[in-house]
């Protein structure tokens, strides 16, 4: 979160605070918190710890891992996030020129990222040319507790048919697919019209590292059957890309496969899977809060239109 900061010298809380707290928060970590703001690490930690003076409250969990938000802490960042938008809106009324615009964060599953995530980002950049994107790839429960701690905005998540939906933050559907089994096509499954497990087990098979919706899936599909050879890789992107190089088979929801560069070039292509499967529901989240960053909120309205463009819910 990157603002023009006045310096105040009157007791109570500032803005240059709040600031500090945020960064440490969404970086995990002192050092490089004091890094991206310029400060030296023991005139940050100072500042932080005069703020839970001044509040009464330990706003960090501080380890040799480095620093994340407490509880406490946690039940006070929507706050301190409320009172930095609340200056932001003051500053551009007062049409300060040289306020420098929120960054907006997203977290993702790395699912749908050409037909959904760039043309949405890049949507956005159009019509918010002085906001930047972050978009950082991690896994679910890494999202869920990035979101409640304040370092992302959003966050796009898979579900399979079922599930239950986390009720800590304001949910979104956005796609619904078909788990699709992902090959080159020269490989002996794409000259199938449905690849069933049997066929699937005759190939390495590239799955998706635990923690992933699709690995959830793929062990459930093989029963505690064992595939010729098999890969873990962290998301969809470098699973195509395995594909594509000859090392395997994957699985994923057809909104990651159809209509990707690798696709058109004909470097991957995909089939069903026979048999019955769950949908896999592709989902927008974003933290409960009375208030939303104007650039979060016109962000999440570019990733619905995108999905109701490509047939979504």
């Amino acid at each position: 979160m990157n603002r023009v900061v006045r310096g105040q010298h009157s007791d109570g809380v500032r803005t240059e605070q709040l600031e500090y707290i945020t960064a440490v928060t969404r970086l995990g970590s002192l050092h490089r918190a004091a890094e991206e703001l310029h400060l030296s690490q023991p005139a940050l930690s100072e500042t932080v710890r005069n703020l839970e003076r001044e509040l009464g409250v330990d706003l960090l969990e501080r380890k040799r891992s480095g620093a994340k938000m407490s509880a406490e802490g946690r039940e006070l960042l929507p706050h301190i996030i409320n009172v930095l938008d609340a200056v932001d809106r003051l500053r551009g009324a007062a049409g300060e020129q040289h306020r420098i615009s929120r960054m907006v964060r997203v977290g993702t599953v790395n699912a749908a990222t050409v037909p959904l995530l760039l043309p949405a980002v890049r949507e956005f950049r159009a019509s918010h040319p002085a906001t930047q994107v972050e978009v950082v790839g991690a896994q679910q429960s890494d999202i869920h507790r990035t979101l409640l701690e304040g370092g992302f905005d959003l966050g796009l998540v898979n579900y399979l048919e079922g599930d239950d939906v986390a009720t800590d933050f304001d949910c979104t559907e956005l796609l619904w697919g078909r788990p699709v089994v992902c090959v080159r096509p020269d490989s002996p499954l794409a000259s199938l019209s449905v690849v069933s497990v049997s066929d699937l087990l005759t190939q390495p098979l590239i799955a998706m590292r635990s923690g992933y919706v699709m690995h959830r899936f793929v062990h459930r599909l093989l029963g505690g059957r064992e595939p010729s050879f098999s890969y873990s890789t962290d998301g969809a992107e470098m699973g195509k890309l395995m594909v594509a190089e000859g090392l395997g088979a994957t699985v994923l929801p057809d909104f990651s496969v159809i209509d990707d560069p690798l696709t058109r070039q004909g470097a991957i292509t995909c089939r069903p899977l026979a048999g019955d499967s769950p949908r896999v529901l592709l989902m927008l989240q974003r933290r409960k809060a009375d208030s939303v960053p104007q650039a979060a909120h016109d962000l999440h309205e570019v990733f619905v239109r995108r999905a109701e463009a490509l047939g979504g819910t």
